[in-house]
């Protein structure tokens, strides 16, 4: 029944805290790209790849216990920190998923700033398009971000980097 709930806790399980409502939905988006079992459904939006699924399951994990969520306030905006619970480290513990292991992964996207995990998932959001194609749509829709020719080739290399973490 909480089968899909059970992976994003062991998404948390794996990478520890993770800071930031936007870096979360990266992580999972680019998890989900790179392999891992994870089936909400992203949109494309203002940031990038969003999944309001993903939202409403950790609102739900939230209530259920199973994830604490810390809002603080930082300069003019809020920010909000995830992670497991004891009760949701118990849940887990008795729950059975077949899913490849994903400590490295998670904890490798969760030491990536938002910015580079938003310009990642983009990338990977076009994946369909060549190289030229994707940085043209990057130049547009993140024209705020300035990101660099340098660091979208950074981009492609890190999926290449964390795709040889998937093993099935």
């Amino acid at each position: 029944m909480l089968t899909e709930h059970a992976k994003i806790m062991k998404a948390f399980s794996a990478a520890g805290e993770i800071t930031g409502r936007k870096k979360l939905q990266k992580i999972i988006y680019i998890a989900k790209k790179i392999d891992y079992p994870f089936y909400e459904k992203y949109n494309f939006h203002f940031y990038g790849p969003y999944s309001e699924e993903l939202t409403l399951r950790v609102e739900e994990l939230c209530n259920l216990g199973f994830l604490d969520e810390v809002k603080e306030k930082k300069g003019g905006y809020y920010q909000y920190r995830y992670s497991l619970t004891e009760k949701g480290e118990q849940f887990l513990s008795h729950y059975q998923l077949d899913m490849p292991p994903l400590d490295e992964c998670m904890q490798t996207l969760n030491d990536q700033s938002a910015r580079f995990l938003e310009l990642v998932s983009t990338v990977l959001y076009f994946e369909g398009l060549d190289k030229e194609e994707v940085k043209e749509k990057i130049f547009t829709l993140k024209s705020k971000q300035r990101y660099t020719v340098e660091e979208v080739e950074e981009a492609y290399q890190y999926i290449d980097s964390i795709r040889s973490l998937v093993t099935h």
